[in-house]
Formats: structure tokens, C-alpha cells, sequence
């Protein structure tokens, strides 16, 4: 008798042993979203950037995957944030198409109802911003469930937030039981504007000569240098922050688990960057690492992806359907498939394109109207559609060209032009642009070389527009079926008939600008 309870026991002893086993295996991941504000994909160190060095993002790369074909649909904080926590493309989005929106209440956010379903969720830095997100009964809505933003620090220069990033997400982290997934969102402020002129020299110990020469579509001055350098060392500080978050996931013994995205809403805060649909624009960076769940780290992969894919790939992750978490459908697609190829080369056939769209972002045109283009990038080519090109993309020159970052390479270019010296720049950043554009990004990035009327690219533009259109109208944008200008229709949440009010002499809120940036006019 005491054999058979020996033996029996060991039975249930191995049967419990490979229980548990089991379920430590189909434990749901951790989630850690690291987004910085306003950075250009190419800026990071591990896509060959050699003015800015960015080790944690590298690590990430390096133990994970590095995607080179990245993209936002929309090229600004709000909508691209929108895009991010719902997993729908702009003109699926109805206000939270523009940017300064009024966040709709009938769209839940992926971190809200991963909170429902038992996920610890928070966020620190920046969440969704700019804009205003409440409840149906009026009382204020956290579309990332809970801020942890109270642990400050002493940073480098005045330009660089004050929140201790590192600090409160440790103090999420201990705030959570031990077996609790968890879902975190590290929001850096940076390298958002504005900037302490010279800091990437005076402080980051960084050369002018580190820069042999800035994007051609800006003057090759030490203004622009410096304002480059500038912004480099704030895009470092936000990765040695991540670099800190690592080390504290590492001593909680949370890493392995954890699939940790790091990336960026739009393009770098310059002129014909952030707020335009170019490739600097809409292209960002992007490292995937998940130690338990990637196989064959260190792989570079080639498909195109689209922010609308980050929900989805979460949802997934954490084992879940959109409907299972009742969510409105979910546009994206998961990228999970990628974790499991075994070469750089897999390519998943409903990744070859990716849907680029922008509405209203910066208040300043007349009636408070946007700017709207839909666009397509495939196989190296990028196509646009401007459906209101008699307006100004950037913004109207008499408020300030609301849609561009102040800055100094903003008020150089502008100088330039009032003084007569080089019109050219003012053209290339500021000046209206054609109904249609097509640039061949694959070996002109800087799209300086607008193809969209050369005779032996009417096929590809053709291909590409029907493509994108057909791809609209499957997902029921509004601007396919006549109704496009509700989007200029939705009311901002601030600086509400801008135009109209500057225009009367009243001084507007326009910190976002410099004084230097408007241009002289009669004001009615």
C-alpha cells in the first residue's frame, strides 16, 4: 500500500508539475509601448545614424527585430496617438481624424479594455495629447486608464520635461500584484519642441562637423546644424530613459516576458517634416524585443507596417479578439507572424502597402479647415493625393504657418525668402503643392523629384491610385463618397476661428509658433 500512494503521488506530483508548466507557458505577456515624440526613423543609431547615438534602442533591435518599413497613416501627435490606441486608420476616426480633436467616446482604446480584462495599465509622460477625451457624462476620460507622471527629476536643459519617466514606472510597477499582466505606455516628451538653442553642442558635447551635411531641403547653415544637434540630444535622452526602464524590467525579472515596442508618433518637429505626408514625415522608427516569444532575434525586417497594426498585434498577444474585448473593429493586423519566421526575407502577402491620410491638424486656414491627403506607399513608391491643394499645407503664411513647429531653421528658411536671398527653400517647405505627387522613396527619400506627371510613370501612379482608392472605399471614407469636409466641420478644442480672430487683431495663443514666423499683412 505505501508503493501505491508513493506512486501515486508522483503521478499527480508530474501531473501538477506539467500544469503548471503549461500555464507559465500560456501566461500572457507583459506590454511596454515606448513612444517618442516627434523622431524621424533614420535618426536611431541602429539604421546607421551617426550623429545620434541611441544604445537602448539598438539593444532592443539587436535582441528583437528592427522593422525598416514603419509608417504612421498620420504625420502629427493626436491623430497618429489616435491611430496607435485603436487600431483604425484616420478617416475611420471621425474627429479624432484631426489633431486638437475632441476624442469620440464611442471608440475604446486598446489599454481600456485590456484594464477590463484584468491587464495593470498606466501610463507615464505623454499619453494622448493634444486634445480632450471625456466620458458621456462629461467627467474627464484617461484613454491609457491611469497617469504616472507625480516622480520628477532635474533634467539636462530647460527644453526637457521634468517627469521622472524611469521613477514612475517603477512605481507602477510596484504598484501591481505579482502575477498581473501588464500594459505600459512610456511617453517621452522628447524630442519635442522647444529646444535650448546650442544644447546638443554646449551640453551633449556634440561638433558641428558631426554633421557633414542636414536634409537638402533645408539651408546646409550652422543654424540649421546646431538646430539639428539640438534635437538629436533630446531624441538621447529619451533613449537613455528607455535604457533605464530595461534595467528596472531586468531587476524585477519582468524582461523575458515582456514584448517591448519602441517608436515614434511622427517626424522630427523641422519644415517639411512633422505635419506633412512625406517619408521623413510619415516613416519611423521601429524595435520589436520579446525574449520569450521572438524567435531568431536580431532579424531586420522588410514589410511595410502600419500603426493600425499595433493594436491588433497587442490584442493578439494578450490573447484576445477585438470583439472579445469590445472594441469597434480593429483595422490593422497582427504582426505576431513576424516573430516566428526563421529569415529576413518573409514577406506576408497583406504587407506589401501601407495607407498614408491626414484632415486638420494646426488651427490657422480660414474656418478652421485642414489640410486632407490620402496616400499609398508600395514597392518603393510613394503616391499622393492633395484634395485641396489651393490651400497651404504648412499653414497660411499671414498666421504663422501653423502647421510647422517654430523653430530656427524655420525662421532662417523664412528670412531667406523675405529677403530675397533663396526662394527655393520657402518653396520646398512653405509653398502649395500640385493635386498629385509620386516619389520613388526606395532612392529619393527626401522626395525632391515629383514624378506624378512624367509619362513613364503613369502606370505605377495608376496602379497606385487605384489601389488606395479601392482600399478607401472598403473602408468607408468619407472623402470617397462625397463627404470629406466633415472633417473640417469637426470643432477643435481649443483656438476655435484662429484665422478669423488673428485676423480682427486679436492676440491668439500660438506659443506653439514663433513671433518672427508671421508674415506682414493688412489685417481686415
Amino acid at each position: 500500500m505505501k508503493k501505491v500512494f508513493i506512486g501515486i503521488s508522483a503521478i499527480i506530483l508530474l501531473s501538477f508539475c506539467a500544469t503548471t508548466e503549461e500555464n507559465q507557458k500560456k501566461a500572457p505577456p507583459n506590454i511596454l509601448f515606448c513612444i517618442a515624440d516627434d523622431a524621424t526613423w533614420n535618426h536611431m543609431s541602429a539604421y546607421g545614424s551617426t550623429f545620434v547615438n541611441t544604445p537602448a534602442f539598438d539593444r532592443v533591435a539587436n535582441e528583437g527585430l528592427l522593422f525598416q518599413n514603419a509608417y504612421t497613416p498620420n504625420a502629427k501627435c493626436g491623430p497618429s496617438r489616435s491611430i496607435v490606441l485603436t487600431g483604425r486608420n484616420t478617416w475611420q476616426l471621425e474627429e479624432a481624424a484631426n489633431h486638437l480633436a475632441y476624442f469620440p467616446t464611442k471608440f475604446k482604446t486598446l489599454p481600456e479594455a485590456l484594464s477590463e480584462k484584468g491587464y495593470h495599465v498606466g501610463y507615464t509622460g505623454k499619453g494622448w495629447s493634444p486634445g480632450t477625451a471625456l466620458n458621456e457624462d462629461g467627467s474627464k476620460r484617461e484613454l491609457i486608464v491611469k497617469k504616472y507622471n507625480k516622480i520628477k527629476t532635474t533634467p539636462p536643459t530647460k527644453g526637457i520635461n521634468k517627469v521622472d519617466y524611469a521613477a514612475n514606472f517603477k512605481t507602477f510597477l510596484e504598484s501591481k500584484t505579482d502575477d498581473t499582466p501588464f500594459y505600459f505606455w512610456y511617453g517621452g516628451h522628447e524630442p519635442h519642441r522647444k529646444y535650448e538653442y546650442g544644447t546638443g553642442v554646449r551640453v551633449g558635447n556634440k561638433k558641428l562637423s558631426d554633421l557633414d551635411s542636414v536634409f537638402p531641403y533645408w539651408p546646409q547653415s550652422d543654424v540649421v546644424k546646431n538646430d539639428v544637434l539640438d534635437y538629436a540630444f533630446e531624441l538621447e535622452y529619451f533613449d537613455q530613459q528607455l535604457g533605464k526602464i530595461l534595467q528596472i524590467l531586468e531587476e524585477k525579472g519582468e524582461l523575458d516576458n515582456t514584448i517591448i515596442v519602441v517608436t515614434s508618433d511622427n517626424g522630427m518637429p523641422f519644415p517639411r517634416v512633422k505635419g506633412l505626408s512625406y517619408e521623413h514625415s510619415n516613416h519611423l522608427p521601429l524595435a520589436v524585443m520579446w525574449k520569450d516569444g521572438i524567435k531568431n532575434p536580431g532579424r531586420v525586417v522588410q514589410d511595410y507596417v502600419s500603426f493600425i497594426d499595433f493594436a491588433a498585434t497587442f490584442a493578439d498577444v494578450a490573447g484576445y479578439t477585438a470583439q472579445e474585448l469590445g472594441m469597434n473593429p480593429i483595422q490593422g493586423k497582427s504582426f505576431v507572424p513576424f516573430f516566428d519566421a526563421k529569415k529576413e526575407d518573409f514577406i506576408s502577402p497583406d504587407k506589401d502597402y501601407v495607407l498614408l491620410g491626414q484632415e486638420r491638424h494646426d488651427v490657422g486656414r480660414p474656418n478652421d479647415v485642414g489640410y486632407p491627403v490620402r496616400g499609398i506607399v508600395k514597392d518603393g513608391f510613394m503616391y499622393l493625393i492633395n484634395y485641396k491643394s489651393d490651400r497651404w499645407p504648412a499653414g497660411n503664411p499671414e498666421t504663422g504657418y501653423t502647421n510647422t513647429d517654430g523653430s530656427p531653421t524655420k525662421t532662417e528658411i523664412l528670412q531667406l525668402n523675405r529677403q530675397g536671398k533663396n526662394t527655393a527653400y520657402w518653396e520646398l517647405n512653405f509653398g502649395k503643392h500640385p493635386e498629385e505627387e509620386l516619389f520613388q522613396v526606395s532612392v529619393d527619400e527626401h522626395c525632391m523629384h515629383n514624378l506624378a506627371t512624367k509619362e513613364e510613370y503613369q502606370s505605377i501612379k495608376q496602379e497606385l491610385k487605384k489601389i488606395l482608392e479601392t482600399e478607401l472605399k472598403n473602408q468607408k471614407d468619407p472623402r470617397m463618397f462625397g463627404n470629406g469636409d466633415i472633417f473640417d466641420n469637426y470643432a477643435p478644442d481649443r483656438n476655435v476661428n484662429f484665422y478669423e480672430r488673428y485676423m480682427k487683431g486679436e492676440k491668439v495663443k500660438s506659443g506653439w509658433i514663433n513671433s518672427t514666423d508671421f508674415e506682414k499683412t493688412e489685417k481686415n
